[in-house]
């Protein structure tokens, strides 16, 4: 890419995309296209192909979707799965038909199966069942992952996957019924702090492990695949396996240190109770990152630091 070649950031106000947008200020693109909501729906057809049209951008990063928690999926599993799925079949068309050069599609760790071996290599896609909470999420973006492929295989076009781990920094959703678990954890011990409460409840047994990576050095590994020249990202672009990277830091924790490191850096000095009623989700979910550090990139923020940044995000009201 160059500096000044068109580039369209969907989902742009969101954790994931107002981090790319700061990665893409920083590095020093200057032409960059927003839309909010309510001057583009991505799920109308002709709407995003007149903004196409009109537009042509030459390169695209699609992070807008209907995302949210075990609580979000299992409330609102049609919204889920028609939301994202208009989004990005309309989005990823529209960039063929206007010559877009290359788009980068934003999915999620879970497409894998429940019960992957550990850490989660990009083959093990669709060897086994999904978990259920997230489901209609999962198969959606497995289709935009396969959509993308699809335009590869048969048109050549350049698209390109990536499936992040848990993601968390500035903007991210703290609405306790729509969350995930990490800023649900943040405002719930912020609050407490503030009410002097004197009790947390965490969702769930506390034993699942997860990875976390903060979301600047997630839109830093988008980037850095988008701008790697042709010769180096050929293997992304084989008729024989996806256009697949996994996006994370290759360490994790459990739920339950993850509440305990939360406590410390919110300064909340009550106790932390864990309600066993509520679902653990998959107990372990681990990427394998080994193709991306082959590649060259590796995650460079600490996570102790990210939740300290993110918390401040959170007092200022960034979210």
């Amino acid at each position: 890419m160059n500096f000044d070649s068109k580039i369209y950031v969907a989902g742009h106000r969101g954790l994931v995309g107002s981090a790319l947008m700061r990665q893409l200020r920083a590095r020093g693109y200057t032409n960059l296209i927003t839309r909010t909501h309510a001057e583009l729906d991505l799920t109308d057809q002709l709407a995003v192909k007149a903004f196409f049209a009109e537009q042509k951008p030459e390169y695209v990063l699609l992070a807008a979707a209907k995302v949210g928690g075990i609580h979000a999926n299992n409330t609102y599993p049609a919204q889920f799965i028609h939301q994202n799925l208009a989004i990005q079949t309309n989005v990823i068309h529209e960039s063929w038909r206007n010559d877009v050069k290359r788009l980068l599609f934003l999915g999620s760790s879970c497409i894998y199966p429940k019960d992957c071996p550990q850490p989660i290599k990009e083959e093990y896609l669709l060897t086994g069942e999904l978990e259920p909470t997230n489901r209609p999420y999962a198969l959606a973006k497995i289709a935009g992952l396969e959509m993308c492929w699809s335009y590869n295989r048969q048109y050549g076009s350049r698209y390109i996957t990536v499936m992040p781990t848990n993601l968390y920094g500035p903007n991210d959703n703290y609405d306790l019924n729509t969350s995930h678990v990490l800023p649900a954890l943040i405002r719930k011990m912020h609050e407490a702090k503030v009410t002097k409460v004197k009790e947390v409840v965490v969702w769930g047994t506390g034993t699942p492990k997860r990875e976390f990576l903060y979301s600047d050095d997630m839109a830093d590994a988008c980037l850095y695949l988008l701008e790697q020249p042709e010769e180096r990202a050929q293997d992304l672009f084989s008729d024989v396996q996806p256009p697949l990277v996994n996006v994370g830091c290759g360490e994790d924790l459990t739920i339950k240190e993850l509440a305990e490191l939360i406590k410390d850096i919110v300064g909340f000095t009550g106790e932390l109770t864990f309600d066993t009623s509520k679902p653990d989700g998959t107990m372990r979910k681990l990427l394998d990152v080994s193709k991306l550090s082959k590649m060259g990139w590796r995650a460079t923020t600490a996570l102790r630091n990210g939740i300290a940044i993110s918390y401040q995000s959170y007092l200022k009201g960034d979210v």
